[in-house]
């Protein structure tokens, strides 16, 4: 196994993105120890019994003494104020970083407070699944997935590489990119489809003649996916709307355009209109399997349970009849 890339691993947060990274960071041997800040108590204590980290902290400031990566994995509204806390302890040399899905804010919120001589290099692992909490990550999380990083202008390129390796390290693919840009790529391929998936589902609950159990009894594959979709952590998709307003609404505005378009397309029965922008979208999903972000199997994957025996055929026999 290579040398490990960091001495000392800080992390403040360990929810499916923390607990992940320290799973991922522990089998790849990449870096030497580990210790680890959760907010609550009850978090820390399962952060312990699950041997996640090599030392649990009750602050965010004995977090970092010592480190050479600090990586706040806390929702994108409570960085800055966690950047501030941890500033005097930060070590001259360590990087710091984050996993926010929102990088001008962060940018904004963090770079203030990190003193000279210490590296900030936002990141943004693109990765996740809608549940949340230590018991929730999984080494493999990152695995084929892209992690975008979003250096400040001036920011150590040494610094910036150490970082991109340690991503490489627990399987992902690494890209750089201004913190603006990021913000406009993501509020159309994840912040807009978190929105829709919330009103969405918020409208099937609230539509009087269809019963919530019947909502639950035929959700079809469509409606079930973006239940998915809109189970994830409601704190942290506040933050990111929020942090992220000015991209989601001119994103937003764009889609009520293209859902003005198809409503009248179907008012006026134009079919042809409605095949075209099903084909375009089709090819979309097919490009993303065809650059291994999601799996072509039927159903997304998703593990079917058996046929029951007794509702199979049965061969043909002379008695039958």
């Amino acid at each position: 196994m290579p040398a490990p890339l960091f001495n000392r691993l800080a992390l403040i947060g360990v929810g499916l993105i923390g607990s992940s990274i320290a799973r991922a960071a522990r089998a790849q041997g990449a870096v030497r120890e580990i210790v680890a800040s959760a907010r609550s108590a009850a978090t820390r204590r399962r952060v312990a019994e699950l041997g996640l980290a090599d030392q649990v902290v009750e602050t965010n400031s004995a977090t970092v003494a010592g480190a050479d990566l600090v990586i706040v994995c806390a929702p994108v509204g409570a960085c800055g104020a966690i950047a501030k806390e941890i500033a005097p302890q930060l070590t001259p040399g360590a990087i710091v970083s984050d996993v926010g899905s929102v990088k001008a804010a962060i940018v904004r919120d963090m770079s203030p407070h990190i003193p000279a001589g210490v590296h900030f290099v936002p990141a943004h692992p693109v990765a996740g699944t809608e549940h949340s909490g230590p018991d929730a990550g999984f080494a493999e999380l990152f695995v084929g997935r892209w992690c975008i990083l979003t250096p400040p202008n001036g920011a150590d390129a040494s610094a910036v590489e150490r970082l991109a390796a340690f991503w490489r390290a627990l399987g992902a693919k690494v890209e750089s990119m201004p913190p603006e840009h990021h913000d406009l790529v993501l509020a159309i391929t994840s912040h807009l489809p978190h929105l829709i998936a919330y009103t969405i589902v918020g409208t099937a609950d609230e539509f009087a003649e269809v019963t919530r159990s019947e909502v639950l009894k035929f959700s079809a594959g469509g409606f079930r996916d973006f239940t998915r979709i809109a189970a994830s952590d409601p704190t942290m998709w506040r933050d990111v709307f929020l942090a992220n307003k000015d991209a989601v609404l001119e994103m937003l505005g764009t889609f009520n355009e293209d859902l003005s378009q198809l409503t009248r397309a179907i008012r006026r029965g134009d079919g042809e209109a409605l095949f075209t922008h099903f084909a375009r979208t089709r090819a979309i999903r097919r490009g993303i399997v065809e650059i291994g972000q999601d799996s072509p199997a039927p159903d997304f994957g998703r593990v079917h349970p058996d046929l029951p025996v007794e509702s199979l055929p049965r061969p043909y026999a002379a008695s039958d009849e």
